[in-house]
Order: C-alpha cells, then structure tokens, then sequence
C-alpha cells in the first residue's frame, strides 16, 4: 500500500477537543438567551417622524430629518453611526455619515435631528435637467447603527420621501412712476412694481426691501410689509410710495416733464411664504426704463413718444 493510501489515524483527544468547542459555543449562546430573557434586551426601533426646511435661499436648502427612536431596554444604547442619502428620481444628490451620535435613554424614546444642505449649484452642474424654479421629489434614506448588548452592532434602516423646490430669483420691474404731487422740493409718487414668478410653486409676498435709483439719481430704499399671492408662473403687482426732490435730479428733470421715459435700477429682497416654508428672496434690475405720470393720467396710454406731461398746474 503507498504512503497516500494509509488511513489517517485520530489522534487522542481530537474527539475531545471538538466536542469541548461545541460545548462552549452552546453554552455562550444559552447565556445569551438567558439574558435576553431575565433582562428582557429587544430591539430598538425608529422612525422618520418629519423633515423640516428651516432655510431656503436661491443658493441652498437646509434640511432637519427628525428620527423617532423608541429604546425598549433598561439600559442606555449608544447611537453609533448615522448615515444618510438624498436621492432625486434615482439620482445621488448627496450623502453623509454623522457619527457618535448620542445616546438612546434606558425606556426611553429620542429625536434624533439629522441636518443636510443642498447646494443648489451643485445640484444643477451635476444634474443639467434640473433648473431653477422647479421642484424635484425627494427619497432620503437614514440608517441607524447601534450598539445592542449581546447582540452587539446592528442596523435600523428607514426611508422618507418628498418634495422640495429649487427656487428662481424674481424679476422686479418697475412699471411707471406716478405722482400724487410735484413741487421743486418734494414731489410724492407711487411706485408701481409687477414682480414675476418664475417658479412652479405659489408665493406670498410679505415684505419688499430695495434701493432704488432714478434717472441716475438716488431715490433712498426702505422696507415695507407689502401682503400680496403670486400664482405659480404668474405676475402680481404692488404700489409703493416714495417722497424725494426734483431739484436733485438736474437736467434729467426736464426729460422727465417732456415726458420721456427715464431710466432706473433697483435691487433688494422680498420676503415670501411657500408651500415649502419662507424665503428671502434678492432681485436686482439695471438699465431699466419707466414711465412717469401723473395721478390722473390714463393707465392705458403706452405711446412713448406722447406730448409732455405738465406738472405744473
């Protein structure tokens, strides 16, 4: 018989050995069970309870997912790792991992505050398809990383889905000027704004801070609380009144009267509520030009090239 074809002898204690392994991997698991069951371990459970845009810009959108985690133990478990991913339509918009993120009381139940930032410009280089003034859905994926005794490390995986807008800049123009009363000193008008929405959502307008400039020449700003609703991809109209002195404007004044048009520039924010929560919002308009009337003149003459108001009555 060749040497390969002799049968290997046991060696004394083999069956022994792996016998005695089998018994300590048995008893371990009996202890386990047995704590388990004296001090009654169970899994943790969680949930997205909401998910808050504290704020929204033109440039980004702070997100605050608020996890419910429900601890069923009579001691503490540490929160080991948080991990998050925001997808669009299957598209990666971000992800993150937040870690030692606290810990979940014996019996107890804790909001875990998950923030994110998306960085609009990012999202739009990345993605070309996705433009200002659109709103995109939402799927954020959360997951739990915690440390279970006996167990040790296990995962609570949880999803949410949504909305959320990418916001495009109004346009604000001012339409015409109209006096209410002209001297050299002081003249009080009316600024009549149309601010555009661009955006596939509804805004109400709340506040208007701008700065403007007529004719070349500055005309001061202010802020004022201005109530209107602007329908999605529509226009609204507000009135503004303003006091300055033709006297500073020099030789455009004469233009003025001749009833040219004169041009403007303005810039500012407006505060808006949406479906999404409050915005502020900048605009900025340049090179602009405007009408100037007087109170009771026709709304519905637009001829440029029409006679000289006289504001001089």
């Amino acid at each position: 018989m060749a040497s390969s074809d002799k049968p290997v002898e046991k060696q004394e204690g083999d069956e022994d050995k792996g016998g005695f392994l089998e018994k300590v991997k048995e008893f371990i698991h009996d202890v386990g069970e047995k704590i388990e069951e004296t001090v009654g371990f169970g899994k943790p459970s969680a949930s997205v309870a909401a998910v808050h845009i504290p704020s929204i810009d033109l440039k980004h959108a702070d997100l605050v997912i608020d996890v419910l985690v429900s601890n069923p133990n009579p001691i503490p478990i540490p929160l080991v790792d948080v991990k998050y991913l925001i997808e669009s339509d299957g598209r990666k918009l971000m992800q993150g991992l937040i870690p030692d993120a606290g810990t979940i009381h014996a019996h107890g139940t804790e909001t875990i505050k998950v923030p994110v930032t998306l960085i609009f410009d990012d999202i739009k280089e990345t993605y070309k398809d996705i433009k200002s003034g659109s709103v995109i859905p939402y799927k954020v994926a959360v997951e739990l990383i915690v440390d279970l005794p006996v167990f040790g490390n296990i995962s609570l995986p949880l999803e949410t889905t949504g909305e959320i807008p990418v916001p495009y800049k109004p346009d604000v123009d001012l339409m015409k000027v109209k006096f209410t009363s002209f001297s050299f000193e002081e003249t009080t008008a009316m600024l009549h704004l149309k601010v555009d929405n661009k955006n596939d959502f509804d805004l109400g307008l709340n506040a208007l801070e701008y700065e403007m400039c007529l004719a070349g020449v500055s005309i001061g700003g202010a802020r004022l609380s201005k109530s209107a609703n602007i329908d999605k991809n529509g226009y609204g109209m507000i009135e503004i009144p303003i006091t300055f002195k033709p006297k500073d404007f020099g030789s455009a004044l004469w233009d003025m009267i001749r009833g040219k048009r004169a041009g403007y520039s303005m810039m500012g924010t407006i505060d808006v509520d949406s479906p999404f929560g409050p915005m502020n919002l900048p605009f900025k308009r340049e090179g602009g030009q405007t009408k100037l009337k007087e109170d009771d003149d026709d709304d519905d003459d637009d001829d440029d090239d029409a006679a000289g108001t006289n504001f001089f009555h």
